[in-house]
């Protein structure tokens, strides 16, 4: 792999005057929260949405990634002035995003009743890990527990044990992304009815929604509920990670005959038990012979010998590796901003390309009259 730089960029970096995306000319209030809130309001502010985020004086958030593009308004929620503040503020909004437990927002005056009866287009996401009702609603968690309940973390990890998989699937794949489809379906939807309304986003809702395909598995008898006994997770020989002679990690996913056979010839698998690619009881076996194989070389000779080609290979590379593979590189997946590589927006847009913008910190005052300034 060449070690190349970060020098080109795909986006402005700069704060532009009038932001660039799809999404410019929307307004967003966001209440300051974690996890998958602010990523969220990430992505629809790299898309070009104006986002004022509302949060406490002593927890700002820092400069990078999670809080690109925002207006960031310090506030003392807990004073009737600010909450006439944020009302006002938010009479000139699209959108609300709010990450609180059930309740909290009705108790400080801005629940959705109250806000949308003087704002009726006015979007109102709520990100939860529960949800908006349930027995668990009042529960503390955090995305280990959601996906917990849904039957994703049963299914991922060793044999002897699930294994975390960061916070990918509960937060940011379950639940940011889900808000985010909810928050833009809604906003497409009052654009034609002139009505907003709620959107419960649970992470576990999330959660279980992307299990459908192994939901459909295993009602089909193609899915077994232990762990490294399937094709996807881990059970196959012919999908999964290698450890290599240097003590690298490659990944492979040959599962169509035509990539299989192309495995088989470029890692000269000739042993006559390779044949039997789909007998489940044959790949424990097969997996132990495989492990051999890739142990022979290192990392970057299998790079060498395969990526590139149709076996389905990827070398497994850290972060730091990762902003400098050459196809991460010429597609400019990465950006320099605030003094550190961050991943670069997604998706690209052909007309209205995305930005990467600073955070600032502003007043409510200047932004509302900013926007009254500018009409709804």
């Amino acid at each position: 792999m060449a070690d190349t730089t970060l020098a080109s960029k795909p986006v402005s970096q700069d704060k532009p005057a009038k932001a660039s995306g799809p999404l410019s000319g929307f307004r967003i209030v966001e209440f300051a929260g974690i996890g998958p809130g602010p990523f969220a309001c990430m992505m629809l502010a790299d898309m070009g949405a104006e986002i004022i985020t509302l949060t406490r004086a002593n927890q700002m958030p820092r400069a990078g990634a999670s809080s690109r593009g925002r207006r960031v308004i310090p506030l003392d929620l807990k004073d009737k002035a600010a909450i006439a503040d944020v009302l006002t503020l938010l009479d000139g909004a699209d959108a609300l995003i709010e990450g609180f437990r059930p309740g909290v927002m009705e108790r400080l005056g801005l629940g959705p009743d109250v806000v949308r009866a003087r704002n009726p287009k006015l979007v109102y996401g709520r990100m939860t890990g529960w949800g908006q009702s349930g027995p668990l609603a009042q529960a503390a968690g955090h995305d280990i527990n959601y996906i917990s309940i849904t039957g994703a973390l049963a299914a991922i990890g060793t044999r002897d044990k699930p294994v975390p998989p960061l916070n990918l699937v509960g937060d940011f794949g379950g639940g940011a992304l889900y808000l985010i489809v909810g928050v833009l379906a809604a906003m497409l939807e009052a654009s034609r009815s002139g009505k907003g309304q709620v959107v419960d986003a649970a992470m576990c809702d999330g959660a279980a929604s992307l299990m459908s395909m192994f939901f459909d598995m295993a009602a089909l008898g193609r899915w077994k509920e232990e762990r490294e006994a399937n094709m996807l997770d881990g059970g196959a020989h012919f999908y999964g990670v290698y450890e290599c002679k240097d003590g690298g990690f490659v990944s492979i996913g040959s599962i169509e005959p035509q990539f299989y056979a192309l495995l088989r010839e470029l890692a000269g698998l000739t042993d006559k038990a390779y044949d039997a690619q789909w007998e489940g009881k044959d790949w424990p076996g097969l997996r132990a012979k495989l492990t051999a194989v890739f142990k022979t070389k290192t990392r970057d000779e299998w790079c060498t010998i395969m990526e590139g080609t149709d076996v389905c290979f990827a070398p497994i590379l850290t972060m730091t590796e990762a902003t400098k593979h050459p196809h991460m590189v010429a597609r400019q997946v990465f950006v320099n901003n605030d003094g550190y590589p961050q991943p670069a927006p997604a998706p690209r847009f052909s007309r209205t390309p995305s930005a990467v913008r600073k955070m600032t910190v502003d007043t409510i005052e200047t932004v509302a009259k900013e926007w009254a300034k500018r009409g709804s």
